[in-house]
């Protein structure tokens, strides 16, 4: 009957490379020896992990064969009849222990190649915890005979678990529990409870494990929507995305936020974003910290340190919209950041800000990756909710449940970036999920772009549908976007156009620009405006007195000096067309538009100068080497791990002299891996280990568990039980089955 680390040695390459790409752990740090790999994959936190990613059908069948094993092995043919599978289950429960087999929880030990009879892992009982499958460790050979109905009910309560429950002081309880312990159906324990011993509770359930075979559960009665109705709420909602980050961008390029002292940004600054963007301050945390991971916005790292742009949002910002969208998607589906917690107060009852360092959470990725696999398991335009995805996670992963809370967030957050479209998954969202061609995904959905604008003589314009890239330039650039949806509703108005001609662009050019887009010419009321606001722009002229306002009409001045609003601006009367002030040029002409006034800055020598944002730009950070993306495929970095391992066990199970040599080892991981299988086995081994006084010592036992940092032993020469600290543990060696009992050799 082969061994745990027999059969991992036994494996080919191949198998061995998908077990190290199914549970990743395995190989980070990476063991040196197949008996290493071994030890590492039949330790608690490795077995926690590869349980918590099995479905309750694999952990069902993983549980019957810790439960049924009897040290000779559990045939599939047994395990179907204990998880309570009919006659036609037979192929669905192989396929589970397959599954397990795979990932090394279970393992063959004895003959037939068509149904092998299959242990668990060393290590894999103490793992699922002291109640598998609702039975209790406690055995006994007890057989249940005729009991009062008072005890019966009490056997009826434990049968299917927990099994144990407290006894009753007095009354009929009492008494029953009293007659089943005489009776040796149920054990006394600690606490005034009684404990189901797990033969009288499997006699009871008729020797089923479980109740019935686990099935994945099927989620009925979500809300329904047309093909046609997610496309295009998704392809919105992606578009508007991508628009509310590049705001923001441009907002913090105007007017960044300061660092705060611990990192990340104040609840003022998260408010003032919020309100600029018109969203709310958990969709508004969710824009900024994306932009964050993207590397759009980072910390200046001056002296005073606030958050700017940087050089990667301009070049975010000249792509097109479904490769930006995608960038997006990208950067949310692998980031740690976890924004849902901006906000909320830490253990200290401070609040959590924005680019904070506390909002990583290792498990986010995978959170998001699950929950849109689920979503993409359900029908086409099925909408479901958080509890109904959160029962299908529950199966998939009985053992990682994620907080109901958690899988909100990520329906939230997926819904604002376009993942989802009224509620249900849509292209975008499978083609996040498989990793597939994101911008091919929204650019499926999007509708085609209009190059037309319908001015109306009120001066609104109406965009039948999504602006394409130059219209939207030419709306961002001189009107007022009033509304969107399936069509875009723009106003112009003195400002909007005067932000147009301070940016350089004349009245002519502007209106030329207008008139391409429009098929029945730019009506007479927003030519008269473009036009009126063109007469009035430039009329006035400021420069530096520190800065200084000058007409050629008088009259334009007369009474601008005395003005008691204009007060703060310190104005100086030079002559009748000229005014000084003692603030800066950008501050005088904020307030004389805030007038009504239209001037605008000249150069020394008389040239209109154009008052353009200022766009505040600093470098990309550099790239961490955490964040540096390994170019080896996994695939490939796990073969070649697979040969370092061979390498490595030829090594230590063959002596350049004497050629192959009995397996023992010293390495700490490895010996305990040794004694995890010998107690799995009832087998002996040879122990060493540093007595009391520093010497080693040479003894032959038999394990009985390896729990934590402790090893407890059979000294099968003194007929005595030990407990071993793991650390005095110097060695261990299988003994052959020629070996004789008795001394050590």
């Amino acid at each position: 009957m082969s061994t745990y680390s027999e059969h991992l040695r036994a494996r080919s390459d191949e198998q061995l490379v998908d077990l190290l790409l199914r549970r990743p752990d395995l190989a980070h740090p990476s063991p040196a020896t197949l008996s290493s790999l071994a030890a590492r994959a039949t330790s608690r936190p490795s077995l926690d992990r590869a349980l918590a990613q099995v479905d309750a059908g694999v952990l069902q069948v993983v549980e019957a064969v810790v439960v049924l094993d009897d040290d000779a092995g559990v045939r599939a043919r047994t395990v179907v009849a204990a998880v309570g599978g009919g006659r036609g289950d037979g192929p669905l429960v192989r396929e589970r222990l397959r599954i397990a087999t795979e990932l090394a929880l279970l393992y063959p030990v004895a003959g037939g190649a068509g149904d092998p009879a299959l242990r668990a892992a060393p290590g894999l009982a103490e793992a699922l915890g002291p109640t598998v499958a609702g039975l209790s460790a406690v055995r006994s050979t007890v057989e249940v005979g005729r009991v009062s109905p008072a005890a019966r009910a009490v056997l009826d309560a434990l049968t299917w678990g927990p099994p144990v429950g407290r006894r009753p002081v007095d009354g009929p309880g009492a008494d029953a529990a009293a007659e089943l312990i005489a009776a040796g159906l149920v054990v006394e324990a600690d606490g005034g409870r009684v404990v189901l011993p797990r033969d009288v509770a499997l006699r009871l359930r008729n020797g089923r494990t479980h109740r019935g075979l686990s099935r994945p559960p099927v989620a009925t009665d979500l809300p329904r929507r047309r093909p046609e109705v997610v496309a295009a709420e998704s392809a919105a909602a992606a578009e508007r995305a991508v628009r509310l980050v590049a705001t923001l961008v441009d907002l913090w390029a105007a007017a960044p936020p300061a660092v705060l002292r611990a990192g990340g940004v104040g609840v003022r600054d998260l408010r003032r974003t919020a309100q600029q963007l018109a969203v709310s301050e958990a969709e508004a945390a969710l824009l900024i910290e994306l932009a964050a991971v993207g590397g759009l916005v980072r910390d200046d790292g001056e002296e005073r340190p606030h958050y700017l742009p940087t050089a990667v949002a301009d070049e975010w910002a000249a792509g097109e919209l479904p490769e930006r969208w995608a960038a997006l998607a990208t950067w949310w589906r692998h980031t740690t950041r976890w924004p849902a917690l901006v906000g909320g107060r830490d253990d200290r009852g401070q609040v959590r800000p924005a680019l904070g360092p506390e909002l990583a959470r290792p498990w986010a990725p995978r959170l998001r990756q699950q929950v849109l696999a689920t979503a993409a398991t359900l029908d086409p335009g099925s909408a479901p909710d958080a509890a109904a995805v959160r029962d299908l996670l529950g199966w998939q992963a009985p053992r990682a449940v994620p907080p109901l809370d958690a899988v909100q967030a990520v329906l939230d957050e997926a819904g604002v970036l376009g993942l989802l479209g009224a509620g249900a998954l849509a292209g975008t969202g499978r083609a996040v999920a498989r990793d597939a061609d994101l911008p091919a995904a929204l650019a499926a959905d999007l509708p085609p772009a209009v190059d037309d604008l319908l001015l109306q003589g009120d001066l609104t314009g109406i965009v039948p549908g999504r602006p394409s890239a130059e219209l939207d330039r030419l709306i961002a650039a001189s009107a007022v976007v009033e509304s969107r949806g399936g069509a875009v509703t723009i106003r112009f108005t003195p400002e909007s156009v005067r932000v147009a001609l301070d940016a350089g662009t004349t009245a002519d050019d502007l209106l030329a620009e207008l008139a391409r887009h429009t098929r029945g010419g730019v009506p007479q009321p927003l030519e008269y405006l473009v036009r009126d606001a063109a007469r009035r722009h430039g009329l006035l002229r400021g420069g530096s007195a520190t800065s200084y306002v000058r007409t050629e009409d008088p009259a334009l001045l007369a009474g601008v000096a005395e003005d008691p609003r204009l007060a703060g601006l310190g104005l100086v009367r030079l002559a009748p067309t000229v005014l000084a002030a003692q603030v800066p040029l950008i501050d005088l002409l904020a307030a004389l538009r805030a007038r009504g006034l239209a001037p605008v800055a000249e150069t020394p020598d008389g040239r209109v100068l154009h008052t353009a944002p200022t766009v505040q730009r600093i470098p990309a950070a550099r790239q961490r080497p955490q964040d540096r993306v390994d170019a080896l495929d996994p695939r490939d970095r796990a073969a070649t791990l697979v040969q370092v391992l061979r390498r490595g066990e030829a090594a230590v199970t063959t002596d350049a002299r004497t050629g192959p040599r009995d397996r023992g080892t010293d390495d700490p991981g490895t010996a305990l891996a040794t004694l995890r299988e010998a107690a799995a086995d009832h087998a002996e081994v040879w122990l060493e280990l540093v007595g009391p006084r520093g010497a080693l010592e040479r003894r032959r036992v038999r394990p009985l568990r390896v729990d934590g940092g402790r090893v407890r032993v059979m000294d099968t020469a003194r007929d005595a039980e030990i407990v071993v600290a793991a650390h005095r543990v110097a060695g261990v060696t299988r003994l052959t089955a020629a070996e004789p009992e008795g001394v050590a050799p």
